[in-house]
């Protein structure tokens, strides 16, 4: 584990691909060309539908984390949005612009969560009919707060394109307005509001590092931050198990598959009108693993002692995994959602700490004979261990039969007492195996 992060859509068609030459930091960009879908302007109308209607949330620095990574870091609390996702800009963007009649019919959108949500909430505030169609394998969180919102929501599809295409199907057959989680001009224009309340609170920030999943809200911002500020340094990041946007720029045909904690992000297709700009705004773009994610999850709760979903901790993972690349820069991150499943959340702490040498199994091989588990127990006690679980198995075992193995889960400060709890049995003549989480965070 890195020390200085120590413990503490709906795009149905391949778009094309696109060439990006990544500019070093400093390097001057290319002013922004006149055929991008969307403007710095509309942008900051964008702005005055939202003022009033969503928190302006704070970006603060944070003192701890950047004393660790050794650059300034600015924290965007999109997750204290009212439904913890910054969705709610770009929904209230686009519901701005439908007609009288397209209000009474009402509006279909397809999410993994966030974008569900921040439609049924504003929908339901316009009192316009709203139908939302979520992939089966959802986290229960972000389904019953979206059905809490008044939508009615349809599970539908192993994946979001399979969503995606169902719902465009029953928009069709319904006359429902489709609201597109990012390939939409308005839906991004709404999301890049982010930027504009980001360098006005922090106008040091020479560096943005934003999650990608179909790739709305780095499009709004990269639109914003480099009409503003040109010099500014643009990192896209998504997770390695679906680095979509990341193969279209690069022209890589890197697989995607799996169950990817930033299930916000994991979007196979990119959008149509996202990738253009992708490629002609955003530097670079940077994968982080599974690990990391849970990694910047723990680090977001421990040390600012806020919850964060996967997405949402996905740029801290990025520089934490990169540290020497943003070293004494400012940069600033979007917490983008705190949509995460409890069970899930208390999984991944779990881990963490077991990946940190705090939370260990120890399997004993011991004398099946009295006074044998008292003898380990004060062990563990002389060294300062914490029992957390003690299970004596005696009959699934390939031990002698005069044998007994003792799996017992132990509490240590960290990896070095950890060690040393271990040396301590084992000096007493006990053979130790041990197991941990050997997922290390690099």
């Amino acid at each position: 584990m890195s020390l200085l992060c120590g413990p503490a859509g709906g795009g149905m068609e391949k778009p094309p691909q696109v060439a990006v030459a990544h500019l070093g930091v400093g390097a001057r960009r290319p002013t922004l060309t006149n055929t991008l879908p969307v403007t710095l302007e509309d942008v900051e109308a964008a702005r005055k539908r939202v003022l009033g209607e969503i928190i302006e949330t704070d970006c603060d620095r944070s003192r701890t984390l950047s004393e660790m990574l050794g650059c300034t870091i600015w924290l965007k609390f999109e997750n204290l949005q009212f439904t913890a996702s910054f969705k709610e800009r770009g929904a209230i963007n686009r519901l701005s612009a439908l007609s009288d009649e397209e209000r009474r019919l009402g509006v279909i959108a397809m999410s993994a969560g966030n974008h569900a949500q921040g439609v049924a909430y504003r929908a339901s505030r316009l009192r316009i009919p709203a139908t939302i169609v979520m992939p089966v394998n959802t986290p229960t969180v972000k389904v019953v707060n979206t059905r809490r919102h008044g939508a009615e929501v349809i599970l539908q599809g192993e994946t979001v394109e399979e969503a995606a295409a169902f719902a465009r199907g029953y928009a069709r057959e319904r006359r429902l307005t489709f609201i597109h989680p990012y390939d939409d001009p308005m839906v991004i224009a709404g999301q890049g509001t982010v930027a504009l309340e980001m360098l006005g609170a922090a106008p040091e920030i020479d560096t943005l590092v934003v999650p990608i999943g179909g790739g709305g809200l780095i499009s709004g911002v990269a639109i914003a931050a480099k009409a503003l500020r040109p010099e500014l340094q643009l990192i896209g990041v998504q997770a390695a198990l679906y680095p979509s946007m990341y193969n279209t720029i690069k022209g890589e045909s890197l697989p995607m598959h799996g169950d990817t904690l930033a299930e916000g992000i994991a979007v196979k297709t990119p959008g149509k009108i996202t990738v253009p700009i992708v490629g002609e705004l955003v530097d670079d773009i940077l994968l982080v693993s599974e690990a990391e994610i849970e990694h910047a999850v723990s680090q977001l709760i421990n040390i600012e002692k806020t919850v964060v979903e996967g997405a949402g901790a996905a740029g801290l993972a990025a520089v934490c995994a990169h540290h020497q690349r943003f070293k004494g820069r400012s940069v600033g991150l979007v917490l983008t959602g705190g949509n995460i499943d409890t069970r899930l959340l208390a999984g991944v702490l779990t881990r963490e700490l077991a990946r940190e040498g705090r939370l260990t199994q120890l399997d004993i091989d011991l004398v099946d004979r009295p006074g044998q588990l008292a003898k380990v127990a004060n062990l563990l006690g002389e060294a300062g261990a914490n029992i957390v679980e003690v299970y004596h198995q005696r009959v699934f075992t390939d031990l002698p039969a005069k044998g007994a193995l003792l799996e017992v889960v132990i509490e240590t400060r960290d990896r070095a007492h950890l060690d040393e709890t271990v040396g301590k049995l084992r000096a007493a003549g006990l053979e130790v195996d041990v197991h941990g989480n050997s997922g290390r965070v690099h």
